[in-house]
């Protein structure tokens, strides 16, 4: 009997799942949409029941023509959300109106920047494996929030706090165990010493220490271990697998996609990295955010990066991860906010492609050369910070702006302003790059996956942008190249006037 796998991937706004085979190829995939409320600005929320249903989904939908007693495990990877639930592990609403359903305070929430920027002040040392700023896309200053918002609700009733990640493994095994990729990343714990019980108390959660830290995590494991006995008979029933079917302990989606790029195959593609270390790599995933990460096999601290966090996604080496908290995002926002957006659904309508395909292309015709389109926007300058600065500055309060607007709304201008945006977002991975470089990372090639490493323009100006470091190393020159995840079909080389 053929042996298979699940792997579902819930991201911003989807799930995902593929069925794969025992030496890696994928069969069947699935995506179901998930819902997302935005009640007012920097506020997001989510509904743990409808991410679950939604998995369910997709898992019954790539396993429906197979025999599900070959499926030998699942896995799940997720965004790191922050899911809330009372002692029945029943929803808890996240929110003034007390609408249960969404008890989701989601990664890209930022209602807790106060909160975070008072953490950060306590200059805690917990703090220096975080860059020296907290973010409020971490779970602490979002849980300061909910006490000091809804403490007569959401926090006198919630007996479970979840990282989105957890909360799928627990509601496949019933097992509270966490795992350390979203406990190390997302919440302060340390591989070695567990909790840190002064932090807790200098930040005005103490009261998280009761029945010691029953509602954020007890028991830690690593990514990919086995988890509990297996699915329960409710979670099966629920994705149409067989109990007891393995789970491995989860990951945050961009760690899980970090992963999978750090371990790529490339023997016989000429890359810089096919006969170095691991550490010379880093993955870029790229999606409605982007995270940028690499290993390293001693703690580097990057200032404004987060980590070094110790086996949070390979065994044994540490991680630090860079990010731009509004990419994909940044690029819709854009494009779909111009005044000549509907002009360019109608062209991309009538041709058949996407809004970006057709994007690309009028760049390309507005352009004497290949070669001369970065010059398009000579007069154009885009600061991209419109959901704050990750890293490596670590601003949340930073804003975006944009340079050189003139009163034409054509569809040249929205063209315009496309690829000065892209070339913004390019600009951000090349400080993140120096900044780590600087630290002491010895990265030589950087691999890209996710949605918008499949847009043409996206890749090659990120390889334009970042493929002239030879003035940090001259005596190993700088050979970046960009792959598109999985299969390398594209190698992507600088090019430059």
């Amino acid at each position: 009997m053929s042996r298979y796998y699940v792997g579902v991937d819930v991201g911003t706004a989807s799930v995902r799942a593929a069925l794969v085979t025992r030496d890696g190829h994928v069969t069947h995939t699935a995506e179901e949409p998930v819902n997302i409320w935005e009640p007012c600005a920097d506020h997001y929320e989510q509904s743990s029941e409808d991410i679950w249903s939604k998995c369910c989904r997709t898992v019954k939908r790539v396993t429906q023509d197979i025999d599900v007693e070959s499926v030998r495990g699942i896995g799940f990877d997720a965004t790191c959300s922050l899911v809330a639930l009372d002692r029945h592990f029943q929803p808890v609403a996240v929110n003034h109106t007390g609408v249960r359903e969404r008890n989701v305070l989601m990664w890209m929430d930022h209602r807790a920047a106060e909160q975070a920027s008072r953490i950060t002040a306590t200059k805690h040392r917990v703090l220096q494996g975080v860059g020296g700023v907290m973010s409020p896309e971490m779970q602490p200053p979002k849980l300061l929030w909910l006490k000091e918002n809804l403490r007569e609700t959401c926090w006198k009733e919630a007996a479970h706090f979840f990282d989105l990640p957890d909360f799928l493994s627990w509601k496949a095994t019933g097992s509270l165990c966490r795992s350390l990729c979203t406990l190390v990343c997302k919440w302060t714990y340390s591989p070695s010493d567990g909790w840190d019980d002064s932090f807790w108390s200098a930040i005005g959660l103490e009261d998280l220490m009761e029945n010691s830290y029953s509602k954020i995590g007890q028991q830690a494991c690593c990514p990919g271990a086995p988890v509990g006995r297996g699915l329960t008979a409710a979670a099966a029933a629920d994705l149409g697998l067989i109990q007891g079917t393995a789970v491995g302990a989860s990951l945050i989606d961009a760690h899980a996609g970090g992963l999978g790029l750090m371990g790529a195959d490339v023997t016989g593609h000429h890359l810089p990295c096919e006969h170095r270390p691991v550490s010379s790599r880093m993955a870029l995933i790229c999606g409605t955010s982007s995270c940028h990460m690499a290993v390293s096999t001693q703690p580097l601290f990057v200032p404004g990066v987060w980590g070094p966090y110790l086996s949070a996604m390979l065994p044994g080496l540490w991680l630090n991860e860079g990010g731009q908290s509004a990419t994909g995002r940044l690029v819709e926002h854009v494009v779909r906010g111009h005044a000549a957006y509907r002009q360019l659904e109608e062209q991309a309508e009538r041709r058949c492609v996407s809004v970006y395909s057709y994007l690309n292309a009028h760049l390309e015709g507005m352009s004497a050369d290949a070669a001369q389109l970065e010059q398009l926007t000579a007069r154009l300058h885009v600061w991209p910070d419109f959901h704050g600065n990750r890293s490596p500055l670590a601003d949340q309060t930073a804003r975006g702006a944009v340079v050189g607007l003139t009163l034409s709304q054509t569809l040249d201008d929205l063209a315009l302003l496309y690829l000065a945006t892209i070339q913004a977002i390019a600009l951000g991975t090349r400080h993140i790059i120096d900044a780590m470089r600087a630290a002491g990372h010895d990265i030589t090639t950087l691999f890209l996956c996710g949605g918008l490493s499949k847009n043409a323009l996206f890749v090659q100006t990120h390889a334009n942008t970042t493929g002239d470091c030879t003035h940090k190393r001259p005596e190993q020159p700088w050979q970046n190249c960009m792959l598109i995840y999985p299969g390398f079909e594209l190698s992507w080389k600088p090019r430059f006037i």
